[in-house]
């Protein structure tokens, strides 16, 4: 009888198995004895990444060879509460791996023999010139990972020719984010629950002198959370010098709810609906843009509705379990806005070739979030600027290595998918 001897698995296989034993992992009550999957871990130098393992961790950031290289030093840094909620999806994480997963669907058709020497990652976006295509997402609480927060992020910012997004939940005040940064930031809204409160920072926004307003749209009723409520120290209490609570439950310690009285006022409105934002437009005097949209139809509304811009994303895997990459979204909402206002895109970017395949697929710019949150844990200011070099540099690798000298230069035609229609 013959014996079939099965092909050893692939790198994408090993790499579907270790997340799921990591699931298994997080719903283990022995894990949680020990603190939750992060501490159990730590005791079995585990640790999940996309990267290939080292011996050693990076003492610093030049050491860095790839953004993964920053993971692993930032979770051994942030507090295990901290760390859980910002490494954490929803449900069983299906769409934050899904994220990532869906870059390996689609593939690169590079053309030869040009000159790469004029390989130029500039982009102008809104009538400001920047570095490359890349920014910085709204990430909130940038403090619980770094004391100096928002600010060392802004730096980096600066230092690299970075547009960067400061979220409502930021714990730094946006004017002095804009006064670090040298430029204003594009502010991200939650918008509370009450329209007066809404009012109260919109009008804060506009004198610090934010040039777009970007209301987030695709998390307003919660998420649930499960990893993070598994994987976080059981005991709070520690939490609620900083949180007045349980964590996410109270303003205290974000300044952009400072002189707002919010006392029985959600930080988040559940009854928003196209009406409100048309009302939210007349209010606002600058460019105004729509975070989380994913389909053909809202992105129709979304220009029928007067916005200036899309930001393709789902939170980061945060929001919805709809296991569906924000990389597979992005076609359908560029060919229904077909080139009337532009379209950014987030969600799992850790590669400059993912960069350039968003790019090619219509993106304008590309946001990354955890990266540049590793970066800031890990090492502050001096992580995330060598996150930002390395994704830059990656970006520009790949253009050259394509045949596309500018940015504008990078078409569907250097894309290709067996499983997508492109």
């Amino acid at each position: 009888m013959a014996v079939r001897v099965s092909d050893p698995p692939d790198a994408n296989q090993l790499l579907r198995a270790r997340r799921e034993f990591l699931k298994f992992l997080a719903a283990s009550p022995y894990v949680a004895t020990l603190g939750g999957v992060g501490a159990y871990l730590e005791r079995c130098a585990f640790a999940e990444s996309d990267s290939p393992a080292t011996t050693e961790l990076i003492g610093n950031p030049a050491e860095a060879l790839n953004v993964f290289d920053f993971e692993e030093p930032a979770r051994r840094r942030i507090s295990q509460a901290h760390w859980a909620y910002m490494a954490s999806g929803v449900d069983d994480d299906g769409t934050l791996h899904a994220n990532r997963e869906g870059f390996q669907h689609i593939e690169l058709r590079p053309r030869r023999l040009h000159d790469a020497t004029k390989v130029d990652t500039r982009v102008e976006l809104l009538g400001t010139v920047y570095d490359s295509p890349i920014f910085l997402c709204p990430t909130a609480s940038h403090r619980a990972f770094f004391p100096e927060g928002e600010n060392a992020v802004a730096r980096a910012a600066k230092a690299r020719g970075t547009l960067m997004f400061l979220s409502t939940e930021t714990t730094t005040a946006v004017e002095d984010v804009n006064k670090t940064l040298g430029r204003p930031v594009w502010y991200q809204l939650y918008s509370p629950s009450t329209w007066d409160a809404c009012q109260k920072i919109v009008s804060r926004v506009a004198a610090a002198g934010c040039p777009v307003l970007t209301l987030t749209v695709d998390n307003t009723t919660g998420r649930n959370s499960e990893t993070y409520l598994r994987t976080r120290p059981k005991d709070m209490h520690q939490c609620e010098a900083c949180h007045d609570g349980v964590p996410g439950t109270s303003p205290q310690g974000h300044p952009m709810y400072d002189g707002i009285d919010m006392t029985g006022v959600a930080r988040q409105n559940t009854a928003m609906d196209w009406a409100y934002l048309d009302r939210l437009r007349k209010e606002w005097k600058g460019k105004s843009f729509i975070k989380g949209i994913d389909t053909r139809e809202d992105a129709r509304l979304s220009v029928e509705h007067g916005l200036d811009g899309i930001l393709v994303s789902n939170h980061g895997g945060r929001a919805t379990e709809t296991l569906r990459p924000t990389i597979e979204a992005l076609p359908e909402v560029v060919a229904e806005v077909n080139g009337r206002i532009p379209v950014f895109v987030d969600g799992g970017f850790r590669r400059g070739t993912d960069i350039f395949k968003a790019l090619a697929l219509g993106a304008r710019a590309v946001g990354i979030g955890r990266p540049y949150l590793w970066g800031l844990g890990a090492f502050g200011q001096p992580g995330v600027d060598r996150v930002i070099e390395i994704l830059q540099g990656e970006l520009k690798l790949v253009m050259g290595n394509c045949g596309t000298q500018t940015v504008k230069d990078i078409t569907r035609a250097y894309v290709m998918s067996p499983d997508l229609k492109l």
